[in-house]
């Protein structure tokens, strides 16, 4: 058994090659081989989101707080909220952040393929995120 402590782990800025806004990001935990888990709490700011991206292995976020957006490529935008739980297939190209004017949390958990948890792609533009 493996405890990791609250408030061992730091919270980090999220880079900005991947995310428009303010974001946080406190890992929750990332298994080693061969286990391809990584898990970690996403924290938006009102307006912030992900670049487009998919995952390998596809990716489940379960939102903690707030309410935000979430959008495949060619669908309509969705409106998540706490208590939802959004799942993307492998491949499935999406975005996913805060509201215009609401923050959103969630738990993103998606696994690694040949170590690769994701794929970013280009910026989802301001037409784009406010549909």
């Amino acid at each position: 058994m493996k405890i990791i402590a609250c408030g061992s782990v730091p919270t980090i800025v999220a880079p900005k090659r991947y995310f428009t806004g303010q974001v946080l990001q406190t890992p929750i935990i990332e298994k080693e081989a061969p286990a391809r888990l990584r898990a970690t709490l996403v924290s938006f700011e009102p307006g912030a989101r992900t670049y487009w991206h998919t995952h390998p292995l596809g990716q489940t976020l379960y939102v903690t707080a707030g309410a935000g957006l979430a959008q495949t490529w060619g669908e309509p935008i969705q409106l998540i909220r706490a208590g939802d739980v959004v799942s993307f297939a492998p491949g499935e190209k999406h975005w996913h952040g805060a509201g215009l004017t609401t923050a959103m949390t969630h738990i993103a958990m998606q696994e690694a393929l040949d170590g690769v948890h994701a794929d970013w792609l280009e910026e989802v533009s301001n037409e784009q995120y406010s549909g």
